[in-house]
């Protein structure tokens, strides 16, 4: 969810027709005139901010409910289970760092560089969305046909929102406006939260999620009218589930084709086209940025705190807290949270900084975290819990996109002469995140096998209820801790910031007195 530099005449904005009326007379002693500020108008950013929706509304149903999907519905034993779970999200981590290089290898063309990717993955990445969710008849190859149909999506959105990612760049030169954007794009992700957890949790949890009773208490008669019951039951909740992917995969349409018609990706400076760089050694250049790697590092730590969260907590509200039909609804009071503080998060980081918003937003979870560690079942105080936890995840949701891109700058100033390198920052960022996700899914889901995890169980021992526990509160409160340690190396600061903004500023106005070729002004007028 990114995120090139140069003068506003290169871009194909505003200032377009008088750079071209301009390119062929160009008196030596022509007065310039101060330039304007690129602003973007609210339904370009809201336009913009749309197209994030897919990938969180999609990304929230999978990251809640697939673990407990594969295992209660579709009836993968945890084994499978944890292979698709960690296949499925490292593979998903290796094709970002792929997509990306595709990307900065794309030519321009009349819909952008960004736009087709956008455009042709999209109908692909429904169809493949939906098939997550269909129970083959098939049970001897189950896991191999989810494990398929998950790398498959994962792949096509990655299509999707690498060059999305990478469209922020794109839409302004201004610093101001593109956190004003991402701000939007923040908030509108959020809400898609929102929608995946809503959609999801709200039309399955219509159905009654059948489980069968532990074996040794139950007579021969009563377990062979339980499994009747079960097998009509496991159909409808199947059925449910189809139906909610349905409706997500038709806001996933709805989202790309207002993003494409309602935003327009500006061409890059005319010096950015004349640069070349291999993408080994534009990784070697990215990846030696040291404001990069200590950014990435810290929110690894921090996001995988909340990807474990997100990863059990189906299975600890329904096993764990005995809340089997009240999950979805704690889902959607921390996702309803974290969308009204976005806003308010967006204030704290323009007036307090950006480092202070890391250490107080993601901070803020660790008291909760605790208190439902050590605290009994109690339905009030998790409801309290859960409001309270979302505004820390509306902070891990907004920091890491608004600072990746003074990163950048920050690059572009020592970097000056490489270009074309914004792919690699966000599709590597994604990368590190994805695969630790992976990991972890996979190790917690083996963990819970180890444990004894029952499938469609009414119940669970007591090692798999302790698992979830400490998988959905010590080990996310080790790892904020550590992230955010990892932050106090971090070295751009407001004042770091305002120097960069400075010196793009003069770089900007630096390249626009030097202006285009008549050959690019030319190509401009025709892409327009």
């Amino acid at each position: 969810m990114a995120k090139g530099e140069g003068a506003e005449s290169g871009s194909a904005a505003g200032l377009l027709p008088t750079g071209i009326l301009q390119a062929g007379e160009r008196p030596a002693q022509v007065k310039k005139e101060p330039k304007k500020k690129q602003q973007l108008s609210i339904c370009n950013k809201l336009c913009y901010a749309v197209g994030g929706a897919p990938y969180q509304v999609t990304g929230c149903a999978l990251g809640f409910f697939l673990q407990i999907y594969l295992l209660d519905v579709a009836q993968v034993d945890p084994f499978s289970a944890s292979i698709i779970l960690f296949v499925g999200r490292a593979w998903d981590a290796i094709t970002d760092p792929l997509v990306g290089f595709c990307i900065s290898k794309s030519s321009w063309t009349r819909l952008g560089r960004l736009m087709p990717w956008i455009i042709f993955s999209t109908p692909l990445a429904v169809i493949a969305y939906f098939l997550i969710w269909f129970v083959p008849d098939f049970p001897r190859g189950q896991a191999l046909w989810y494990l398929l149909f998950y790398c498959l999506f994962e792949t096509l959105v990655t299509c999707f929102h690498v060059p999305y990612s990478a469209l922020t760049m794109f839409i302004s030169t201004e610093q101001t406006e593109r956190d004003s954007a991402t701000a939007y794009r923040m908030t509108v992700e959020v809400l898609g939260t929102v929608l995946g957890t809503a959609i999801q949790g709200q039309i399955v949890g219509q159905a009654d999620t059948p489980c069968l009773l532990d074996p040794s208490v139950s007579t021969v008669a009563l377990e062979g009218a339980n499994r009747t019951y079960s097998n009509i039951s496991l159909r409808k909740t199947q059925n449910a589930y189809l139906l909610a992917a349905g409706v997500i995969a038709s806001i996933y349409v709805i989202c790309a084709v207002i993003l494409t018609l309602g935003v327009r990706e500006q061409r890059e400076p005319c010096k950015t086209q004349k640069e070349s760089m291999s993408f080994f050694r534009g990784l070697r250049l990215v990846m030696s940025h040291g404001p990069y790697v200590k950014l990435i590092t810290g929110f690894l730590f921090t996001s995988l705190a909340f990807m474990l969260v997100e990863g059990n907590f189906a299975l600890f509200c329904t096993y764990t807290l005995g809340f089997r039909n009240e999950f979805q609804n704690l889902l959607l009071a921390i996702m309803l949270s974290a969308t009204f503080t976005i806003p308010f998060w967006q204030w704290f980081l323009t007036r307090f900084g950006k480092k202070t918003a890391v250490y107080i937003g993601i901070s803020s979870a660790v008291p909760f975290l605790m208190l439902v560690a050590l605290m009994e079942s109690n339905l009030i105080v998790i409801y309290m819990v859960a409001v309270a936890a979302g505004i820390s995840v509306a902070a891990a949701f907004l920091l890491p996109w608004s600072m990746l891109p003074d990163v950048i700058d920050d690059f572009h100033l020592k970097q000056p002469h490489s270009h074309g390198t914004e792919p690699i920052f966000f599709s590597f960022y994604v990368f590190f995140t994805k695969f630790a996700s992976g990991v972890s899914l996979g190790i917690s889901t083996l963990s819970l096998d180890f444990a004894g995890y029952r499938t469609r169980g009414c119940s669970q021992p007591a090692p798999v209820k302790l698992t979830l526990k400490m998988l959905v509160t010590m080990a996310p409160i080790v790892l904020i801790l550590l992230g955010l340690l990892l932050f106090k190396l971090y070295p751009i600061n407001e004042e770091k910031r305002r120097q960069n903004k400075k010196a793009l500023q003069a770089l900007r106005e630096e390249a626009s007195s030097s202006g285009c070729s008549d050959t690019d002004s030319t190509e401009l007028a025709s892409i327009l």
